[in-house]
This record gives C-alpha cells, sequence and structure tokens, in this order.
C-alpha cells in the first residue's frame, strides 16, 4: 500500500523548512491514527510530487519520522511504516517509567520557576482538544505536558528517549481504541499530577505519575505488578 492511495490531498507550504514540516505532520498524522498502517511503503519520488516539494525535503520529513520511530528506512529496500506491536509497548512503557520516576524526584526537590504556570497552559490544551474531539492534537499536548515535566530533572540526554516512548505509548493506545474514548477524562487524568508535584511531596508525585503511566493501557498486572490498576 502506498501514502497515495489513503490520503489524496496535499496542503502546499512557501519554503523548504515549512515543506518538511507539512510533509512530516501529514505522515505523521496518518501513521498515528493507523490510515497508514505498519509496512506501508512511503517513495521519496512520489512523495516530494504529492507535496510538491524535492526529494531531499521529502529525505529530511522521512528521518525526522525515523528519529521517532514511525518508519524504518532500509537503504534499497526503502521507506516502510514501522510495526507497533504489543511486545514493544510493554518494554516501552517500561523504559517510560523508569525515566518519568526516577526524573520526578529531581522535578519535586527543585521545580523551575515556570514549571507549574507551563503545565497548567498544557492541560488548558489538553482539555481544549478533547473538547474539540481532536485526539491527535490532545497526544501532542499530552507529550508535551510529560516532557516538560521531566525537563525540570535537567537530563536532557534522556528525552529524546522519553519521547519515543511517548510516541510509540500513544500510537499504540491509539490503535487499541476499538470504540470511541471519553478525551475529556483522559486529559482530566493530568490535574492530579500537577496537584501531587505542587504539593512538594516526592512520595506522593512518584505515586500519581506510576498510576498515570500504568493506567494508559490495560496491559495486564504483568507488565506493572506493584501498582493497582
Amino acid at each position: 500500500m502506498s501514502y497515495f492511495s489513503t490520503r489524496p490531498n496535499a496542503r502546499l507550504m512557501p519554503s523548504k523548512p515549512a515543506k518538511s514540516a507539512a510533509a512530516f505532520n501529514a505522515l505523521k498524522r496518518d501513521i498515528m491514527l493507523g490510515v497508514l498502517p505498519a509496512g506501508a511503503s512511503l517513495t521519496e519520488l512520489e512523495l516530494a510530487a504529492h507535496f510538491g516539494c524535492s526529494q531531499g525535503t521529502v529525505r529530511e520529513a522521512l528521518l525526522q519520522l525515523q528519529e521517532e520511530g514511525l518508519v524504518l528506512r532500509q537503504g534499497h529496500r526503502g521507506t516502510q511504516v514501522s510495526e507497533c506491536t504489543e511486545d514493544e509497548a510493554v518494554e516501552m512503557f517500561r523504559v517510560r517509567r523508569q525515566i518519568e520516576c526516577n526524573g520526578i524526584l529531581r522535578v519535586v526537590q527543585a521545580p523551575s520557576r515556570t514549571l507549574f504556570s507551563d503545565l497548567n497552559a498544557l492541560f488548558d490544551e489538553m482539555m481544549d482538544a478533547a473538547h474539540r474531539d481532536d485526539e491527535l492534537e490532545l497526544a501532542s499536548a499530552d507529550r508535551d505536558f510529560h516532557r516538560r515535566i521531566f525537563q525540570d530533572a535537567r537530563l536532557p540526554a534522556l528525552d529524546p528517549i522519553l519521547h519515543r516512548c511517548l510516541v510509540h505509548n500513544h500510537r499504540f493506545k491509539i490503535s487499541r481504541s476499538t470504540a470511541p474514548r471519553d478525551l475529556v477524562a483522559t486529559a482530566q487524568r493530568h490535574a492530579a499530577i500537577i496537584e501531587a508535584i505542587e504539593s512538594g511531596d516526592v512520595a506522593r508525585a512518584n505515586a500519581a505519575l506510576l498510576h498515570h503511566i500504568a493506567t494508559i493501557v490495560d496491559l495486564g498486572p504483568s507488565v506493572f505488578p506493584d501498582v493497582v490498576q
């Protein structure tokens, strides 16, 4: 399956960076929502014609997608949408838990001056996206929320790893949805994290974040056996 059998329209942009961003955002959206399934081929020449840009610009977009783990670039075999398996999801959730829960200990001890205003603004963005029934925008603000918390842990080398885990978690969650989800409830789940960090109680903040991660998708007690689901 090619990209063009699922996405007939493209939005042309005026400059190379903007065109690269447009291609990246359009492809990412379709991968995250499952419009482009695992194994779908993405050809630079066809994508360049579709988005009205050069192959170099398309290549930039594909490299960004590769960095987020959404495509596999395999030399002469071309580029395909990556798999999104439960085995990978389980390991990604475990890695994410390790990074975020270790980071929250550092955050609570020395939060930055703008942390809470930033988190509240991102919470408002999530609520707005939820009320507009825009699951992908909600997921994007959700990722920004968690990365903003981790920013105050001052462990920047781990941020790209966390980002990839967050992207994969959201893609897996969306792929597992068999019925419309309550997006407002999904957004509201983050309020408890803000309150726990504001309390200054390290144990409370750690417990709130751990429970949040462990209950994103029901993968069973074998993944997080120490958390009440």
